[in-house]
């Protein structure tokens, strides 16, 4: 099987790199989301197939492994296939390439689902969709999720983001595009570690960041345009090095959950570019803080 296709070419601008100095997750997602479309595309599953015939693909889950990182001025493309087509469901594999070394620096383990978008609801793909989307089926290495227990309800999350969505961040499908919910959680984990003194000022002044390795990404409902959304977020591992963080959103108007991303990473220190051990005094405040599993 060799059905890998390259969907998306170009380098990591400035303004794409936090304050860790390297490609950002939520940057990451864009790209993901162009990569997303050209897969879809070649499969007539695409923008041309939702605007003729009102039938496309909507994500319901990611999970990605960061394998290395990607630095500002770093050229890279992308490359995406078919793992499995069955039914209603497609899974899609992408593998982010370092165009300068030929290295495998991410990939990204998706799920989709084929829908009538007039409706909004679910339905299998058609005999010809199939056959497409096998002829495509690629060799794939995924980024196994490891299997995590998480805290049934939100006592001990803190309110860790709060906003609207916006009319630009509708999709070809007709909801907010998943690149747009990555955004929110990366700023509310920057909200939530200042909590336990992970300060910024901090991370400039020592010269730390916080390094993202994986991701566990979960869709439960659509948001459209004018949605009022908050984040909850929750300390749910701590370790030397490595902390987990259990980020929530919420439509805010139906008090019902749109998403759920667990984020695993280490403190990184940002000279050597290895890990580093949380402050004593940063540690004995976000143990206070950690949410038991449930």
């Amino acid at each position: 099987m060799d059905g890998w296709l390259e969907t998306y070419r170009g380098a990591v601008a400035p303004w794409e790199c936090d304050i860790v100095e390297h490609f950002t997750v939520a940057y990451y997602f864009d790209r993901f989301s162009d990569a997303t479309l050209a897969i879809l595309e070649d499969l007539d599953l695409g923008p041309t197939a939702i605007r003729e015939t009102d039938r496309g693909c909507a994500t319901v889950s990611c999970d990605v492994r960061y394998e290395r990182e990607l630095r500002a001025g770093d050229v890279f493309h992308i490359e995406s296939g078919v793992v499995e087509a069955e039914g209603k469901r497609l899974r899609l594999g992408h593998r982010v390439i370092d165009s300068a070394t030929g290295e495998v620096v991410t990939r990204m383990d998706q799920l989709v689902i084929h829908l009538d978008t007039a409706a909004r609801k679910s339905m299998p793909l058609p005999d010809d969709k199939l056959a497409a989307a096998r002829a495509r089926l690629i060799d794939w290495d995924p980024p196994v999720p490891d299997p995590r227990a998480d805290p049934d309800g939100d006592a001990g999350f803190a309110d860790a983001y709060r906003d609207s969505t916006k009319p630009w961040e509708i999709d070809v499908v007709g909801h907010v595009g998943f690149q747009f919910y990555v955004h929110r959680f990366s700023a509310a984990m920057a909200q939530a570690m200042a909590g336990f003194g992970l300060t910024p000022a901090l991370m400039r002044d020592t010269r730390r960041g916080f390094s993202t390795f994986e991701f566990q990404l979960r869709f439960q409902r659509e948001l459209n345009a004018g949605e009022l959304v908050m984040v909850k977020t929750g300390l749910v591992h701590l370790g030397n090095t490595s902390m987990r963080f259990l980020h929530r959103l919420y439509n805010q108007r139906t008090g019902k959950m749109a998403a759920s991303l667990s984020q695993y990473g280490v403190l990184l220190d940002m000279e050597a570019r290895r890990p580093a051990r949380l402050p004593d005094a940063v540690r004995e405040r976000a143990e206070a803080m950690l949410v038991p599993a449930g």
